[in-house]
């Protein structure tokens, strides 16, 4: 893509990724294999050092996740998967990067079935998603939905998203700072969560994330790290939020992998959740240490009674929360599902996303 220019795919138009590994390959002949990297194949469609312009439109680009792959007898997806058990890193293309650009915007558009991630986002500032569809099945491995990384300035708001890996997922490694994120009336259906991390080494701060429905989540609201990339996540505010059918509606972790070695420490501090509605689950908040404690305020946060805290080096203060943080705490006055039904719809149509409930 260049500067300023918009790329714009009419409704009942498909724009189709071929899954042909030569046409994607670095140079090396690695795409489509399983090797000891993975970073062997260049992406779909690609924005580089670009400033304006962006994607339109009410059609589809379908990334041919689940298609054979030209010269081979598997697909994407099932090298994916066949490197998690055999070892290795799967070469497969994301289908759209962003990388060090400006002010780009997506409206309207399907993106669906990619290979790996959808959008991945590198040193971005100034991105807009408005009214994206992303669908992805379930067990298609590492298909994350948007990946704002080391960038600025991005607002996700009116899309739907269902896909493989995570939802959104925040991350700043080594290459740079996150901030200044706003999540705004978003439906997430399966997948891994609305995330931050696992790479938060630069710095992640200023997220906001508003009227959000997560629906059949392994994950709802998710930061996971660990001392082998560890930094700081400050000011996030969850606000209006709805959960239904998740395994970990709360995920606040510093301990990614337990196995990891590092000095990297994860911080995390001036985390609020207000207004958020769930069912059942566990409620984790797990701080590395005594001397590294997780900083969560809570008002207004209400789940199943069946729901249970596990909560290790936090500090957490707040009201209105049930079930009960600390023995003595009586019951919340409203229902749990008191002005959260409503949120909880099937996947809208291609045609009704830009009409999230309220």
């Amino acid at each position: 893509m260049k500067s300023g220019v918009m790329l714009w795919i009419e409704r009942d138009a498909t724009l189709i990724a071929l899954a042909q590994p030569k046409a994607y390959d670095k140079g090396s002949g690695n795409c489509g294999r399983i090797g000891g990297k993975g970073d062997g194949c260049r992406p779909f469609i690609s924005f580089f050092k670009t400033r304006g312009g962006g994607i339109y439109g009410d059609g589809i680009i379908d990334g041919q996740g689940g298609a054979l792959m030209v010269g081979a007898g598997e697909s994407w997806w099932q090298l994916a998967r066949r490197a998690q058990t055999e070892g290795g890193n799967q070469n497969v293309p994301r289908l759209i990067q962003v990388d060090r650009a400006q002010d780009i915007t997506f409206h309207g558009i399907t993106l669906r079935n990619a290979p790996n991630f959808h959008v991945a986002m590198n040193r971005v500032e100034g991105a807009t998603f408005w009214g994206v569809t992303i669908d992805t099945p379930a067990d298609a491995r590492n298909t994350d939905g948007i990946d704002p990384g080391a960038s600025q300035d991005v607002t996700i708001t009116h899309c739907n998203i269902r896909t493989g890996d995570d939802n959104v997922a925040i991350k700043a490694g080594t290459n740079g700072p996150v901030r200044y994120i706003s999540i705004i009336d978003n439906y997430f259906g399966w997948g891994h969560g609305m995330s931050i991390g696992s790479e938060i080494s630069s710095g992640v701060s200023d997220i906001l994330v508003h009227g959000l429905t997560l629906e059949g989540t392994t994950s709802g609201l998710r930061i996971k790290s660990d001392v082998s990339r560890g930094g700081l996540v400050e000011r996030v505010t969850y606000e209006n939020v709805c959960l239904r059918n998740n395994r970990w509606p709360i995920y606040f972790d510093t301990r990614y992998d337990p196995q990891a070695h590092g000095d990297e420490i994860p911080v995390y501090r001036q985390i609020a959740l207000r207004h958020v509605r769930g069912g059942d689950g566990a409620l984790v908040m797990h701080g590395l240490d005594l001397a590294h404690p997780l900083e969560i305020e809570l008002e207004d946060v209400r789940f199943a009674e069946s729901a249970t805290w596990q909560v290790e080096n936090a500090n957490v203060v707040g009201s209105g929360v049930w079930p009960p943080l600390r023995d003595g705490q009586g019951p919340v006055s409203s229902s749990v599902w008191e002005g959260c039904a409503k949120a909880f719809f099937k996947t809208p149509s291609k045609r009704t996303i830009g009409s999230v409930p309220q």
